[in-house]
């Protein structure tokens, strides 16, 4: 069995290749990591040119072998959905698990607004069109709010990681307790993975959602047969070089800091 995950941010690719392993024990692992996806969908915006190499990436992917693909990346999400139409494996984007569990919180509170907190632009469409589209599912009229935590990428891009994650959690108080006449969200979105270390030193009463065990748990039932009898599409397969099939090349990056959050 083989799991494929495709990042934008390298720093990131170690903290989801032990989330994974941990998750399936014994599993293959084969990263891709392409920094220049994001820092043009920052620039740009998710241009046609980032279209194509996300689903590049995805299709080197699917021809290495992977069974599924993890896309690491919210800014890139609706590229991947795209160029998955043309693929026979799954690919799970990081935030479907967290903006479905955040139309499930909002439909059952009562309470339709649903807060989204970014550090750059380029996430803020994205995860707010399919936390949209999810409530629409669900039948619940949801209100979606975005906003970017000014500052936070600028510090993160400045290897001050403190900063970064004080800033996103003086953002979610903020949100939990708004000033004013305001009501509170039912439920509040970090959009990025990046932000999920920061979630826990909020110290809020509101239900705050991370994308990163969300996601590998959805790349887990992706890579799970729903009969345990039948072998996975890897099975004939050999396995690809390095520890545990993670591509050693993948994992080069894992100290870069100063690249655009995910």
């Amino acid at each position: 069995m083989i799991a494929g995950l495709l990042h934008t941010v390298p720093a990131l690719a170690p903290s989801f290749d032990a989330l994974v392993a941990d998750a399936v024990p014994g599993v293959a692992r084969e990263h891709v990591v392409d920094a220049w996806m994001l820092e043009t969908a920052i620039a740009e915006g998710v241009t046609p040119e980032v279209r194509e190499r996300v689903a590049s990436h995805l299709r080197h992917l699917a021809e290495s072998g992977a069974d599924a693909v993890l896309v690491t990346c919210s800014s890139i999400g609706e590229a991947a959905e795209e160029a998955a139409a043309a693929l026979r494996i799954p690919v799970v984007r990081v935030d479907a698990d967290m903006a479905a569990e955040a139309a499930r919180i909002a439909g059952a509170s009562g309470h339709p607004r649903i807060a989204v907190l970014a550090t750059n632009t380029a996430t803020l469409g994205p995860t707010t069109r399919l936390i949209e589209r999810e409530a629409a599912a669900q039948g619940v009229q949801a209100d979606v709010t975005a906003t970017v935590v000014e500052g936070a990428a600028a510090a993160r891009a400045a290897g001050d990681q403190e900063t970064h994650d004080r800033l996103i959690a003086e953002a979610v108080r903020a949100q939990a307790a708004p000033a004013g006449d305001a009501e509170p969200a039912a439920v509040l979105v970090l959009s990025q993975a990046s932000m999920a270390a920061a979630a826990a030193s909020a110290g809020v009463d509101l239900p705050v959602l991370t994308s990163p065990a969300g996601g590998v748990a959805r790349l887990v039932e992706a890579l799970t047969p729903s009969d345990p009898g039948t072998p996975d599409a890897s099975a004939n397969r050999p396995a690809p070089p390095g520890p545990g099939g993670t591509s050693a090349s993948a994992l080069d990056g894992e100290a870069a800091e100063g690249r655009p959050t995910a």
